[in-house]
């Protein structure tokens, strides 16, 4: 008994003096390695989906296959709220620590595998089925990663810092996704096209086994939550997180009021300014899938640390109204900006050149002559045209000289990127504060399990769907602009929604 009240109180002080040392950073350090880990694994696959389209489906039919594949992209997010709710349980009753290093190795283990799935021509349909399979058990690892990451930040943090701290989880994916295309870009400059979409596409995936590897190190270091060491040591550890999170009313209309006021929202804002928008460029746009990678970096690199000012903005001003304003403004602007980068593309203006055709042939029964080569250019693509122009020849072996014009895109490159990082901004507001706010929205015996799902739904169902609904739309309207609509109606239904549910509440 005596033990238990030293370890009690241990655990009180150290909660209240941990910024006079330096384990915060540690903390952090460790916490947001290892997550940025797991979003680099989650998002090789997203990055590379059109080689992997041509890997692991029959290349018969190309569009088929590119939705195939960004289905199995989205199997990883739809799993992901049955990982929050088994890692979540465990991090509630066993600890935050130790559920988020079993998380790390089977994301890391999942993606390694990946890479050494032999191809549709060699195994068949065993290796579309692989690929389900692996990225449902990175779905299910990613879906105990964040939770406990963040709480775990979270519950190091003093009073009035925790959105400040937390923001540095929130930075995590999108320095994933920006290694993640870093990795790929180095690659290809290393090997031809060719061998890059014949083998070089496998090295991203295996050599996260490396980093996993380390961060599972620097995480091993590591002690317990101060918070969640303090609940056992008082003996007020949940008994049944799941029966206390959804049985309870008082707990379930909070889990509510995270996933539709919030969550929501913030997912399809989130992959819609980042990933939407790149598959956007490549895909409808045209524009050469390396390009637009390379221009991302930058925009990356210069838009991340905006994930910290929100989030410091709302420890001050409180967590609500900037997150909803992020989610208000790319509800409002994503059409025209969709429609500027349309613009900017050049796929409707376009730049002139003559050129001389010199083939002919002749009609040897009305002794006309006609030729076909006219060029159009369309949506990014030129294409050919036949277009019969008849004339009397003066000899039927005579070779006529027609100019024609060919309609070349300018794109502007930079102006794209500016688009871009303007929708990022838009996702720094709604996903820098959302893990504090998540956090202080539920007591800290059924944290884990009650911040977890709601999230992972928000992010992983309504979030990670929009490459594969958005693409979908524009498949099935021939509208390149009908994939918008899905997170603008998510996003507007959530502002309204939070407007009116969300109380702050800052700790």
């Amino acid at each position: 008994m005596l033990e238990e009240n030293v370890l009690y109180f241990s655990c009180i002080y150290l909660n209240k003096t941990i910024l006079s040392t330096t384990s915060i950073r540690k903390v952090i350090t460790a916490s947001s390695v290892g997550t940025m880990i797991e979003w680099y694994d989650f998002y090789i696959f997203g990055s590379l989906a059109p080689i992997i389209a041509t890997q692991f489906f029959p290349k018969e039919n190309p569009t088929a296959a590119f939705l195939a594949t960004l289905a199995a992209f989205g199997v990883g997010f739809v799993v992901r709220p049955f990982g929050a709710i088994v890692f979540g349980r465990l991090g509630d009753i066993v600890g935050r620590k130790y559920t988020f290093l079993l998380t790390l190795l089977i994301m890391g283990g999942a993606t390694f595998a990946i890479g050494l799935i032999p191809s549709y021509e060699s195994i068949g349909i065993l290796a579309p089925i692989l690929v389900f399979v692996l990225r449902a058990l990175q779905g299910l690892a990613l879906g105990g990663e964040y939770g406990g990451a963040a709480i775990y930040v979270a519950e190091h943090s003093p009073e009035g810092k925790k959105g400040y701290f937390t923001s540095f989880i929130q930075t995590t994916a999108t320095f994933g996704l920006f290694i993640s295309l870093a990795v790929i870009l180095a690659c290809k400059s290393l090997m031809s096209t060719d061998d890059f979409s014949a083998w070089g596409w496998r090295i991203p995936f295996l050599v996260s086994i490396i980093l996993v590897i380390i961060s599972y190190y620097i995480r091993t270091k590591m002690e317990e939550s101060p918070v969640f060491m303090e609940l056992k040591a008082a003996g007020k550890t949940s008994k049944n997180p799941l029966k206390e999170s959804f049985g309870k009313w008082k707990n379930l209309k909070l889990v509510l009021i995270a996933l539709f006021g919030a969550t929501a929202g913030q997912g399809v804002v989130w992959y819609t300014g980042q990933f939407y928008a790149m598959n956007f460029c490549i895909q409808n746009l045209n524009i050469d899938a390396a390009q637009i990678q390379w221009m991302l970096i930058p925009v990356l690199l210069i838009g991340t640390p905006l994930f910290i000012v929100f989030a410091r903005l709302s420890d001050r001003y409180g967590r609500k109204w900037i997150m909803l304003t992020g989610m208000a403004l790319a509800a409002c602007l994503y059409m025209p900006i969709y429609h500027g980068m349309a613009a900017q593309a050049d796929w409707k203006s376009w730049g002139e050149t003559s050129v001389e055709i010199k083939e002919s042939k002749i009609d040897l029964n009305t002794k006309l002559s006609w030729w076909s080569n006219t060029y159009h250019y369309s949506n990014g693509a030129t294409r050919i045209e036949k277009s019969e122009i008849s004339q009397k020849p003066e000899d039927e072996h005579h070779s006529p000289k027609v100019t024609t014009t060919i309609y070349l895109p300018q794109k502007n490159i930079f102006m794209i990127g500016l688009l871009i990082f303007i929708q990022l901004v838009f996702v720094c507001m709604a996903y820098g504060p959302i893990a504090a706010f998540l956090v202080e929205l539920f007591p800290p015996e059924i944290r884990y399990t009650s911040l977890s799902l709601p999230y992972h739904i928000g992010n992983g169902v309504f979030g990670g769907l929009t490459p594969l609904i958005a693409a979908s739309l524009v498949v099935s309207t021939g509208n390149m602009f009908a994939g918008l609509w899905y997170p603008i109606i998510v996003a507007g239904v959530t502002v309204v929604l939070g407007a009116f549910l969300i109380k702050e509440k800052r700790s």
